[in-house]
């Protein structure tokens, strides 16, 4: 894995996901030597807000021994340069690059151009970063991937895609539950429907994630005619098995995709997800650079 780029989360074999995985779960339980990314600098790349991208990469660089520089997209030359050149320049600076942008187009650019390791931290199209984040606490509370299902309620988004290049790498059963028109994209071997009762039916994980995107803000008015009957509610966390799972990539739009009672409700595991982007982080960073 030395050296690659993460753009998807098909861009790594089964065996190695599954290694950055329990690489995670023992830097969770023990913290890594502090010197292992000694002298190691990674750059952040922004064109979307964050919280938990930005904060997760930067305290593992930290925690590793190394060092993160925070870029604004809009505050660089990136915004009048050729994409492909500038990437150069970062891979000729930088040991590495996490890139969160408005478009997948954008982030195969700045692969093509940096010769160092490029991290896909959330585009358009795709998610990796949550994706390993949330098959971590799966794999936390269930103890297998195996035989479980994943029901997916609500937009199919960037987050579901890559959910379900994990679910199919796993053999997780994935139900995606969407109104007509907001299918994912990802081609796997999910269930694609539009009646979330059925995507909720026996589901040992339950995910969600908000009805508009960064980036959707125009269609919001539409999307809020169409998403309600998509709401992860108690009427509906009730279809699936006792022991089910709530997961959330957060930010959360309470009382809309999710309601309160839910996703403070002891099934929610949304806040052990959040806390596993820092462990996956490290893992992953350890895996490029090492």
């Amino acid at each position: 894995m030395k050296g690659s780029d993460f753009l998807t989360l098909t861009d790594f074999t089964r065996e190695q996901v599954e290694d950055l995985l329990f690489l995670a779960l023992e830097l969770k339980k023990t913290p890594y030597s502090k010197q292992s990314l000694n002298n190691k600098t990674l750059a952040m790349l922004f064109s979307k807000t964050s919280t938990r991208t930005r904060i997760s990469f930067e305290v593992a660089m930290t925690k590793l021994g190394g060092h993160a520089i925070n870029l604004n997209w809009f505050e660089t030359n990136f915004v009048k340069g050729d994409i492909v050149d500038e990437s150069k320049i970062l891979g000729l600076y930088c040991d590495a690059v996490m890139a969160r942008l408005l478009s997948h187009d954008q982030l195969l650019k700045i692969a093509e151009g940096c010769d160092k390791p490029v991290i896909n931290g959330m585009d358009d199209r795709y998610h990796p970063c949550q994706a390993l984040a949330d098959l971590l606490t799966i794999l936390e509370e269930k103890g297998r991937f195996e035989g479980l299902k994943i029901g997916w309620v609500g937009d199919g988004t960037n987050v579901c895609n890559s959910l379900m290049h994990g679910a199919q790498m796993f053999d997780i059963n994935m139900v995606v539950a969407t109104p007509k028109g907001y299918e994912p994209t990802a081609n796997t071997d999910a269930i694609i429907i539009h009646d979330p009762q059925e995507s909720a039916k026996d589901a040992d994980v339950l995910v969600t994630d908000t009805w508009v995107s960064l980036g959707q803000e125009k269609e919001k008015k539409a999307r809020m005619k169409v998403f309600p009957p998509f709401q992860l509610n108690s009427k509906l966390l009730s279809i699936a098995k006792n022991d089910c799972i709530v997961l959330h990539c957060l930010p959360a739009k309470r009382g809309y995709e999710i309601t309160s009672k839910v996703i403070d409700s002891p099934q929610s595991k949304v806040l052990q997800e959040a806390e596993n982007r820092l462990h996956t982080s490290k893992a992953l960073l350890l895996r490029l650079l090492l």
